[in-house]
């Protein structure tokens, strides 16, 4: 039982590079929406920042162990909220992501659902540490995430719903799955997205073209091409050093498209150049290692467990959004952490946070 938590336990190492990243992220918006009508965002960009350390500080001092009790009924919510959006939810390019709120503010149900399934996941697993998994505990822990998987899908948000994936495989890892289940798994997952891939029933064609076009961006350069190509553009044009704040071409000239959220790391990239692009990579390395140390003194399983699934998204963000820019996988939408425009990714990721603070708070607790 938990009787005194103090801020002096608080990571604040980790807090210092997440606000280094913040600031970043705040000029970097500011330089890339200078003549463009999106300027101006990086002020509510400072206003998601500042709610998220709220909500994070709130979350670092509610015992995780409430979470876990409670989750699979706010687990159930987060279905109702899905459910919801695809009926009322408003329709911006095509799809319907947010639910609009009084003020003019929107709610994105999908990026909260990541913080819920880590909590699922890591109670899941921990209710079964001791055993082998069995099939019916691997289809369970599979079907779990697959349901609000397959909802963002239907919105249609590809890039959030691959966001769920590592939750549920570093949970299938970490549970113990055998190597020849796993395997089989493998196997088997293959060959379903195969099937889904020929059906054409879940995929829309341009989510198809989206996922292809990375590999041979010049066949189609004004189409589903154009946005990889140039933003291999503005990353070459940084060169070592950058063209400096508000002085690269791709970026000012409105070639590079979303350059404040999607392809934030290109637009930092022309601007700063490769040491500035490895400077960003190393903080958020650093970043990493803070998590991953944290899960390793954590004072239980399930409290482990919540920090490495926080860890797991987190290395996934990165890894697609990095390799996105760079032209090494496909764009798929997905946020840059703590980089790209956003109030409700900024928040996911402090609360996020917040529950890594909670966990590592309670090591010291009598």
């Amino acid at each position: 039982m938990r009787r005194f938590l103090s801020l002096r336990d608080f990571d604040w190492t980790l807090l210092g590079f997440v606000l280094l990243l913040s600031v970043i992220s705040v000029f970097e918006i500011y330089s890339a929406t200078l003549h463009t009508k999106f300027h101006g965002f990086q002020r509510m960009q400072i206003l998601w920042i500042l709610g998220g350390l709220v909500a994070m500080f709130i979350m670092s001092v509610i015992d995780y162990h409430k979470l876990l009790s409670a989750v699979y009924w706010i687990y159930g919510f987060c279905l109702v909220s899905l459910v919801v959006v695809l009926a009322v939810g408003k329709r911006v390019n095509g799809g319907k992501r947010w639910i609009q709120l009084p003020g003019g503010t929107h709610f994105q149900p999908s990026e909260w659902v990541k913080l819920v399934l880590i909590v699922l996941v890591a109670r899941y697993f921990t209710n079964l540490a001791g055993r082998d998994l069995t099939w019916k505990d691997i289809f369970k822990a599979i079907g779990l995430v697959a349901l609000p998987m397959l909802l963002v899908l239907k919105q249609p948000d590809m890039g959030t719903a691959l966001t769920y994936t590592p939750v549920l495989l570093l949970g299938l890892f970490l549970g113990g799955i055998g190597w020849r289940k796993g395997g089989i798994l493998v196997l088997v997952i293959l060959l379903a997205v195969g099937g889904v891939w020929k059906s054409g029933k879940v995929l829309k064609p341009y989510q198809k073209a989206r996922l292809t076009s990375f590999m041979n961006p010049d066949a189609d350069p004004r189409g589903t091409g154009y946005q990889i190509l140039q933003s291999k553009i503005a990353v070459g044009d940084g060169g070592v050093f950058g063209r400096g704040a508000n002085q690269g071409t791709q970026t000012q000239g409105d070639f590079l498209p979303i350059p404040y959220t999607d392809f934030i790391f290109a637009a930092f990239s022309e601007e700063h150049g490769f040491v500035g692009a490895i400077l960003v990579l190393l903080i958020y390395f650093l970043i990493l290692m803070r998590l991953i140390q944290n899960a390793q003194t954590a004072a239980d399983l399930p409290g482990s467990l919540l920090v490495m699934g926080v860890a797991a998204v987190l290395i996934f963000q990165i890894a697609v959004n990095v390799g996105m820019v760079l032209g090494l996988m496909p764009v798929t939408g997905i946020p840059l952490p703590l980089m790209s425009y956003g109030g409700s990714s900024v928040l996911f990721t402090f609360l996020a946070l917040g529950m890594v603070m909670n966990v590592r708070m309670s090591r010291f607790v009598n």
